[in-house]
């Protein structure tokens, strides 16, 4: 099974590509060639040396002849821009979001037009898909049925792209999936150009000593998985064989991973139980109308019927996503983190 990840080196296409590299199988089958295509590859990176692992390095659409050089069985596609900068730039947000989207459409319709196999393809979405438009308020409760009416150019390029798988599956040019993702928290690393990215930087700048900004309300509800959980549901959706029955992935609707429903305020407040007054007392509350646009146009509180029938569940409490946190990145933490 050769399998490629888009984005590859980036925070999730590392996990996954870790994952896989742990496995060595995926639907029943060996992973016999793990292709990582991004447009950075760190230097001295230790997975680019496993003999499973293949790199490809530039701008994807301009490699899609050297990702497509032997038939692909399975393409996660994670590479996108991020939130934030494609409000700030619009070009970039359509180009590295749709444009690629679609080149990587069509160079998989020509491996199955030409006889290779049909490409499994899992899309990497999001709930910014979700806004409340003034002529259609958000109910209570989403699920996969509700109306997506995005607020923002990212959401809106997301969109698009499940429309477009949706299409090019059901026209057998692609086995496509859908995976709504929720915020990712608590990603590690340097911060992001996300619009959501506070909501790691909150966390994960105090445990290692330095000050960090809350740019929302505190008492606003967010939809929150850790990266295990994430992780998790991406394989779980890129495994799960298509039919009606338990545990297998039904109809062409997206799948919105689980989430952990808690307001920012919780958040800090388990940090403060778990790592103590000083380094919850780092954070500190400044509003950013422009942030708090963005984020608080998504959706807090989701029905997981859908995830929940392909075997997946939320994190069970925000502390528990804090702590996994501090097991994975011992490096990271300076602060003590032993509470009670």
């Amino acid at each position: 099974m050769r399998i490629v990840i888009t984005g590859g080196f980036g925070f999730l296409g590392r996990r996954v590509a870790d994952a896989l590299r742990t496995r060595r199988t995926l639907c029943g089958a060996p992973v016999e060639r793990l292709v990582l295509a991004d447009r950075f590859v760190p230097a001295g990176t230790p997975v680019a040396h496993d003999p499973l692992v293949e790199v490809v390095q530039g701008d994807l659409r301009e490699r899609l002849d050297t990702v497509f050089a032997q038939p692909v069985d399975l393409l996660i596609h994670l590479a996108s821009a991020v939130s934030a900068e494609c409000e700030s730039d619009f070009d970039l947000g359509m180009s590295a979001n749709l444009d690629t989207t679609r080149a990587l459409l069509d160079a998989a319709r020509a491996q199955s037009a030409t006889g290779g196999p049909t490409p499994r393809v899992v899309f990497s979405s999001s709930i910014a898909v979700y806004g409340s438009d003034p002529a259609l308020p958000l109910p209570p409760v989403v699920s996969e049925s509700t109306l997506p009416t995005p607020q923002s150019s990212y959401g809106t390029q997301k969109r698009v792209c499940e429309q477009l798988i949706a299409e090019y599956t059901r026209r057998g040019f692609v086995d496509g999936r859908v995976a709504r993702l929720m915020t990712v928290s608590v990603r590690s690393g340097r911060p992001n150009a996300a619009a959501s990215g506070f909501l790691s930087g909150i966390v994960r700048e105090p445990l290692s000593g330095l000050p960090a900004v809350c740019p929302v309300d505190p008492r606003l509800p967010v939809a929150l998985a850790s990266p295990r959980r994430t992780v998790e549901g991406i394989l779980r959706i890129a495994e799960a064989e298509r039919g009606t029955g338990p545990g297998e992935f039904t109809g062409g609707l997206p799948v919105n991973l689980p989430a952990l429903t808690v307001t920012v305020a919780e958040m800090l407040d388990t940090l403060r139980r778990v790592a103590g007054d000083s380094v919850a007392d780092l954070v500190t509350v400044v509003p950013d109308p422009a942030v708090e646009a963005i984020v608080g146009s998504w959706p807090a509180v989701f029905d997981p019927t859908r995830a929940t029938a392909l075997g997946l569940r939320p994190d069970d409490s925000f502390e528990s996503v804090l702590r996994a946190y501090v097991e994975d990145h011992p490096e990271a933490v300076t602060a003590a983190t032993t509470g009670p």
